[in-house]
């Protein structure tokens, strides 16, 4: 099967999310201008670089409330700093849960159970059981083609790891097995990670 994107599909629902797979979701925790938290997920998410490290994730939709994007890109641009926190298998109905489409005054943390502690370089809330939390200031935010298509960088100023993640001084997936997306309403969770050496040429 080929198609032409802009022609559509034909299929009962869009391939190209299972096709991208699998994803790393990145839950990003943000704190509006007017101190009201917010946390919701985002499976358009990565790390870019090394040095300095850097983060993106995109948001493709918008709420009626917020000015064609999200909470989290409206916080954002207005704080200029934001929380990647890493989701595990454990935390996956807290993540599903968090992703529901609220007012812009519910905290997604009260709303799905989660505890949240104060970041400690930025003005920002993280998730305080996560396995990681990487704090970032904003390095900019790009329109893509779509009307509400954006991606956001930022530089990560901070990296929180919690104590049990670390075996033998490398931060081990195999603690916590994070999740991932898939296509659809299918996720996925890391068990069985293995090495391989890069070759020389």
């Amino acid at each position: 099967m080929f198609y032409e994107p802009k022609d559509g599909h034909g299929l009962p629902h869009n391939p190209f999310n299972a096709i991208v797979t699998p994803r790393p979701i990145g839950w990003i925790s943000t704190r509006g201008s007017d101190g009201r938290d917010n946390l919701a997920p985002y499976s358009f998410f990565n790390a870019c670089a090394y040095e300095p490290p850097q983060v993106m994730f995109a948001s493709t939709s918008s709420k009626d409330d917020r000015d064609g994007t999200k909470d989290s890109v409206a916080n954002i641009r207005d704080t200029r700093v934001f929380c990647v926190n890493i989701v595990e298998f454990a935390m996956r109905d807290m993540m599903n849960a968090s992703s529901a489409a609220l007012a812009r005054d519910v905290d997604e943390f009260a709303h799905a159970g989660i505890n949240k502690v104060d970041a400690q370089m930025i003005d920002c809330p993280r998730v305080a059981d996560a396995p990681a939390s990487l704090e970032c200031r904003l390095v900019q935010i790009v329109q893509l083609p779509g009307a509400a298509n954006f991606t956001v960088f930022g530089e990560v100023v901070g990296v929180h790891m919690r104590d049990d993640t670390l075996v033998n001084g490398i931060f081990d997936v195999t603690t916590f097995s994070p999740l991932s997306r898939l296509g659809y309403r299918d996720y996925a969770k890391v068990e069985h990670p293995f090495s391989l050496s890069r070759p020389k040429e």
